[in-house]
């Protein structure tokens, strides 16, 4: 979809005006007019048709009820719903200033690209979305409203890019696949990539391929880089994606029903490569880089066993007590792996927990952190966004329930504070930097009718960095 600027009004678009409540009279147009006043005092959206030189013109009127970022994004869904039935839409965003127009093109974008989203690649009949051209329209702000168009629409790219990696069927998204279809992303936009393979984690990444031996696809360890610092010495933040494109639950076999979806296990490693793709296509003066685990957890004569014990890449032993706990195991040797780089941040994200669903729905993601201002930081970033995140604690008392008789940890914690626990044996292997956990289980995706991978928490990691690089 294209996206540009204009100081006046295409004639041949469908054509939008967008307002507040009280600012309905400052609406030029006369059918936009009279649509806005005719508005009741709930409603924020109407449309009409109305002709005009032997053909019928598409008018509509859109009324934020308040400029609050979720009032924004709630309003411009019920907008896009209508401009995807066309081809080209127009967006008259002249009554906002300098600051409000920009937030308002940007919360249009988010919605028309969700509008025409579509993942068909595998049906032998696609409908491609009608709607690939939006030009909005500001007389005065037209160069603030561009820079905001040039970041959603890196927003929508990234977004996009972890959707479709996500909703791949795990017979064609493998790690290989995962793995050389981000590098080659992240190439194209000027960015390095280094794939290292099944021979470089079973020599140096133990508790890892514990968890990929039981499976033939080759377990992959992807390594991203942007340096777009001023300084290529500066400590780069670092996002940790845990990319599992099949978890059957291993020895520990899951359940049958809805076991389709474990092919979103991988989430968290499509959402760190949405962020990275997105901070360099927007050439975020920050140095960043991603670390992405990806292989598959199957049930094997070769795999692991409930009771066994692994040494991980740190040296910590570990005992397996459940191989459908697979997510930490992979995190863990990923995290000891990061601390090469000296970050300034870690930051990971994981399907990790069912128990995050019971305790936040799919509403927000879960958030732990071992460092208060980077907790802080995400949690802005979440605000400022709408894709929620709240924070849960990592007291040490939480520690007790990860011993083991056998080894010097165990990988479950059993059911109390099952997210907690998870995020606890985590934060073992991260005590050499400031890191945040982002517990994705509940918000990653959707079941049912609209199932499909959701793009979170890629806003929220995108505002995390576009934050620190104004830091800079």
């Amino acid at each position: 979809m294209q996206f540009t600027v204009s100081a006046q009004l295409p004639a041949q678009a469908a054509q939008l005006f967008v307002c507040t409540k009280g600012t309905e009279n400052k609406i030029s147009h006369e059918t936009a007019a009279l649509l806005a006043a005719a508005l009741g005092e709930n409603e924020s959206f109407a449309a009409a048709q109305v002709p005009f030189e032997g053909k019928l013109a598409q008018f509509a009127v859109l009324r934020f009820a308040d400029l609050d970022t979720a009032t924004l994004q709630k309003a411009a869904r019920e907008a896009a719903a209508w401009a995807q039935k066309h081809a080209a839409v127009a967006v008259d965003v002249n009554i906002f200033c300098h600051i409000d127009a920009p937030r308002t093109a940007t919360a249009l974008i988010a919605a028309f690209g969700e509008a025409a989203y579509r993942f068909d690649r595998f049906k032998s009949q696609s409908e491609p979305a009608k709607l690939t051209h939006a030009v909005f329209v500001h007389a005065q702000h037209g160069e603030a409203v561009q820079h905001a168009i040039d970041a959603a629409d890196a927003l929508l790219f990234g977004t996009n890019f972890c959707k479709d990696l996500a909703n791949c069927p795990p017979n064609v998204c493998t790690p290989t696949y995962l793995a050389e279809t981000a590098a080659d992303a992240a190439q194209k936009l000027g960015a390095s990539a280094t794939i290292l393979g099944g021979d470089f984690i079973r020599d140096n990444m133990p508790s890892f391929w514990g968890v990929a031996k039981g499976s033939v696809q080759e377990p992959k360890l992807l390594e991203l880089s942007h340096q777009g610092a001023s300084d290529p010495e500066q400590a780069p933040i670092v996002l940790v994606g845990k990319g599992l494109t099949f978890d059957s639950g291993g020895i520990s076999l899951k359940p049958g029903e809805g076991m389709d979806e474990m092919k979103y296990d991988m989430c968290g490693a499509a959402s760190v490569i949405g962020a990275f793709l997105t901070a360099v296509k927007a050439k975020l003066p920050i140095n960043l880089k991603v670390v992405v685990a990806t292989c598959e957890n199957m049930p094997d004569g070769g795999a692991s066993k409930p009771g066994d014990i692994v040494k991980t890449m740190n040296g910590t032993t570990v005992e397996n007590l459940n191989t459908d706990a697979e997510g930490r195991l992979v995190l863990c040797d990923a995290l000891t792996y990061v601390e090469r780089f000296r970050p300034k941040a870690v930051i990971d994200a994981a399907t990790l927990t069912g128990a995050c669903i019971i305790a936040l729905g799919h509403v927000a993601s879960g958030l732990t952190a071992n460092n208060q201002d980077l907790a802080d930081a995400l949690l802005a970033a979440a605000r400022e966004t709408n894709d929620k995140a709240w924070q849960l604690p990592l007291f040490d008392e939480y520690k007790e329930q990860l011993k083991s008789n056998f080894a010097d940890l165990q990988n479950i914690g059993g059911r109390p504070a099952g997210t907690i626990t998870a995020a606890t044996f985590l934060a073992h292997f991260a005590q050499n930097y400031a890191w945040a956990h982002l517990d994705i289980a509940g918000t990653a995706w959707k079941s049912g009718k609209e199932k499909g991978a959701s793009g979170r928490p890629v806003a929220l990691l995108v505002q995390y960095l576009r934050n620190q690089a104004a830091q800079q």
